[in-house]
């Protein structure tokens, strides 16, 4: 479904996925900021910044896009987990850092569509962190199933 939802993006259909994912959110002092990752392709990825603003939306969260692309990486689906981390290790730069008083006690959210490795959202995680950003978590709409390979994806395993 979020495949699909990449195609052809529908916000009520993300906003139905995204009040699911809300109740299961922590209560904090003080509202999360939202970072969605960006995309490094040119047909970008729409479903990390429809997620954001749904929870704006939704909960009065604040959204920032504070990252960028430093570089491009090679499409992750057919790589294992080291070469994931290796594939995204420095593709983000991070804009700014907090302004005075910003950061102070605000966490921060990373936010994507689908947690796989967790590569994408450590790389991301780390060029906030490095400007003074306290990350404290990725958020996503969905995970890959652990530990699955490509025979048991394809059916043809045991």
């Amino acid at each position: 479904m979020l495949l699909g939802l990449r195609q052809r993006p529908d916000p009520a259909r993300v906003g139905a996925l995204v009040q699911v994912l809300a109740e299961g959110l922590p209560l904090w002092r003080q509202r999360p900021l939202l970072v969605p990752v960006p995309s490094w392709k040119r047909q970008a990825n729409p479903l990390p910044a429809l997620v954001c603003r749904q929870l704006v939306r939704q909960l009065g969260y604040r959204r920032a896009d504070l990252l960028e692309r430093s570089r491009p990486v090679l499409g992750q689906h057919h790589l294992g987990r080291s070469l994931r981390l290796a594939n995204q290790a420095g593709a983000f730069r991070c804009r700014r850092g907090p302004r005075l008083g910003e950061a102070l006690g605000r966490p921060v959210l990373v936010v994507d569509d689908i947690l796989t490795s967790g590569a994408t959202g450590c790389s991301a995680a780390a060029a906030l962190k490095s400007l003074g950003w306290q990350v404290v978590g990725l958020l996503c709409l969905a995970r890959t199933p652990r530990g699955r390979t490509r025979t048991a994806r394809s059916g043809s395993g045991p």
